[in-house]
């Protein structure tokens, strides 16, 4: 795999340090519902104007519901050079549980 999996205490850790671009990959309703702090939604343009023009140097930090479609995307970045790729283990999902502990 040329991305990498992130727990949520690891995910902490690398938004804290790296400010990696943080992707969500849901519907757009449910992102609008409720998203990581920063985070952008994405969209077709989005993907294609990261490929074109983005910074294949920053981190980005991907995630989905459930850790699943955003590992898809994690390798589709990963495909088109970006260095530093990493997928939200337990998506959003998780996130939340942790958060409302």
């Amino acid at each position: 795999m040329k991305f990498k999996t992130l727990s949520i205490a690891d995910s902490k850790t690398l938004i804290k340090d790296a400010k990696p671009m943080i992707l969500d990959c849901r519907d757009l309703k449910d992102y609008k519902a409720g998203h990581l702090e920063d985070a952008l939604h994405v969209h077709e343009g989005l993907k294609e104007s990261l490929v074109k023009r983005g910074d294949k140097q920053r981190s980005l930090l991907i995630y989905c519901y459930y850790g699943h479609a955003s590992e898809h995307l994690a390798e589709f970045f990963s495909d088109f050079g970006f260095k530093d790729v990493y997928s939200l283990e337990g998506g959003y999902s998780r996130w939340k549980e942790q958060h409302q502990a």
